[in-house]
Formats: C-alpha cells, structure tokens, sequence
C-alpha cells in the first residue's frame, strides 16, 4: 500500500459533495459501489447521512493541481 496516498473530496465525478467519488477513488473502487453501500447504511442502520455530513466537513478538497505520486 502506498503511505503517500492522501483521502479528499474528488472534484470530477462528484453528485453531491464528492466524499463517496474521493473514497472511492482512495480504495480504487467505482464510485457506484461506494455510494450503494453508503445508502445501504444510511437506510438500515441510519447514521449514513450524519457520517456522510462529517466527512463533508472534515475531508479536505484535493487542492488544484495536485498530482498523485
């Protein structure tokens, strides 16, 4: 695993704030499977949208021009 790696909100590909298209694109999933998942908590267990509203708030934006690596 590469400890470079950094988690941000994604800037392309986003619906809402991009915090699922940012953990996806962290774990090289697609972003359908994370947000899927997501509204899978959200409807049983319900702590998915105050989990998703901190991340909000907490995830940084990938600042421009920042290049993985």
């Amino acid at each position: 695993m590469d400890k470079s790696r950094k988690l941000y909100k994604a800037s392309e590909g986003k619906m809402l704030d991009g915090v699922c298209a940012g953990v996806a694109e962290y774990f090289g999933i697609d972003p359908t499977v994370v947000r899927v998942l997501w509204a899978i908590v959200s409807l049983i267990w319900g702590f998915g949208i105050l989990l998703y509203i901190a991340c909000m708030i907490i995830i940084p934006r990938k600042p421009s021009g920042y290049i993985e690596g």
